[in-house]
This record gives C-alpha cells, structure tokens and sequence, in this order.
C-alpha cells in the first residue's frame, strides 16, 4: 500500500482531524507545517481556518495524489522531513500532524531546535508518555529531559489504533507542545547539558559516576555519582552538566 514503507499509518476519523485543528487554536493568520499529509484529510481541513499549509511528504505518489485536490493555500514540499533544512521553509508558526510513528524521535528533537508557537501532533501513545514522563519511571527517558527544558507538553486523547488505516499495533495520542520562552532552570551550557543527558541515558543501569568518568575521564566530586540517571530530576542532571563544564574549564 501507498505509504506504508514509510510507516505511515492513515488517520481515517474527520472528527478526530478537526479535533486535532480545534486543539491547535488556528486563525486565518497562521501558516501551518504539517509532516506527512497522506490522503490529506488532515490537509484539506487546515487549508480551510489557516492562511497557508506547507505540506511536507516523502511519498511521491500520494503527493501527485494530493495535488489533484488540495486547495491553493497548500504549499506540497516532495521531501524526507528528516533531510529538509526547515530553515528553507516559509515562516510557519504553528505544526499540526499525524507523525509516522518510526520516525516521532529524530523528528521531535528537530523540531525542537526550530521556531514556532504551537504544535499538536499524532504521536504513538507508548511515545507520548515517555514525553511527559516523570523521573523515577519507567518511561523517563532522555526525550522527556529534553521535552521538559524545551516545552510545556501534554496529551490531549487517547486514540484508539482502529482510527487509522492500515491500524498500527498500538494505540495513539494526540499531545500538545507549546515552546517555553525561558527555560526552567539555567544552565551554563546547553549543548553540553544534552550531550550529558545522551551518555546518561544511553547507560541508565550504570551510577553516575561510572558513566561520567568514562565519557569525561572525571573521577572525583561527580555530584549525584552513587544515583542513576532515572531518579535524577532535569534539573540535577543540569547540576552535573554544570560540574563538568567547570571541569573542563579549569583543566
């Protein structure tokens, strides 16, 4: 089928499309990214609250398809999202899609790194909760450090796997991210901090303090050295990524 080798999973359910526009809060003023647009049920509904849709699609079929029948304040982009520079776009200030489950991590933390107001985005439910995971669970993850320092994020509904065509294994969930305009803690170097958070997480059943000393030949004073990292809040592994910086700096 169409799609498929991209793990693309159709949602076939117009009320929970508009429920996903109605949750993004859209006005004629707003130009809207949207990742993966399929048949374009989501699509032809933007289109209509919205001034314009860049329409981002890997699948060169279902994009000849969608050009026979969307709007003309649809802008159709042929490309992988994952290698599109999002800087080339038009300005878009609010995101609103139904992510291909296998590609929700790399292109969650890509859009992190850009500029927008808002975004509701069709996630795997699985996925969603580890967003908005708390530490000392099972599902605190590297994605919910980063979630947490970036945004403000929830799920808005579950939806049941019988909304989409062909139906995934899991069900999903529509979660809401809304970008903070200051982060809730400082830290002294940010990049830093999310490579820190990458090695930790990456050896989450190793202490601290092993994991530390290996990736940064530090062997001493590591704060929170004799924990590991999923009882560890966002802001303490920041307190780490602050002892190592000034490590590094007085070496």
């Amino acid at each position: 089928m169409t799609g498929a080798r991209f793990g693309q999973h159709f949602l076939i359910n117009h009320s929970l499309a508009q429920k996903e526009i109605d949750y993004a809060q859209l006005g004629p003023t707003d130009v809207v990214l949207e990742i993966g647009p399929g048949h374009g049920i989501l699509t032809k509904l933007l289109a209509q609250r919205v001034k314009q849709v860049i329409a981002v699609e890997i699948d060169h079929t279902l994009v000849e398809e969608l050009r026979e029948c969307v709007p003309e304040n649809v802008a159709l982009i042929h490309a992988d999202i994952l290698k599109l520079d999002l800087t080339t776009l038009p300005r878009y200030t609010k995101i609103v899609a139904n992510l291909p489950f296998q590609i929700s991590s790399e292109i969650t933390f890509k859009l992190l790194e850009t500029s927008f107001n808002a975004a509701v985005l069709m996630y795997q439910y699985d996925f969603a909760a580890r967003m908005i995971a708390p530490p000392g669970s099972k599902q605190y993850s590297r994605l919910s450090v980063g979630i947490y320092y970036k945004t403000f994020c929830s799920i808005k509904q579950r939806v049941s796997r019988g909304n989409f065509f062909p139906p995934p294994q899991v069900d999903a969930a529509i979660v809401e991210v809304l970008p903070r305009s200051v982060a809730p803690f400082q830290i002294m170097d940010e990049s830093l901090f999310f490579e820190v958070c990458k090695h930790l997480f990456s050896h989450r059943r190793k202490k601290i303090g092993t994991t530390i000393a290996t990736q940064y030949k530090i062997r001493e004073g590591v704060p929170f050295g004799n924990q590991r990292v999923e009882q560890l809040t966002p802001e303490e592994i920041g307190v780490i990524s602050d002892f190592i910086f000034t490590a590094k700096k007085r070496a």
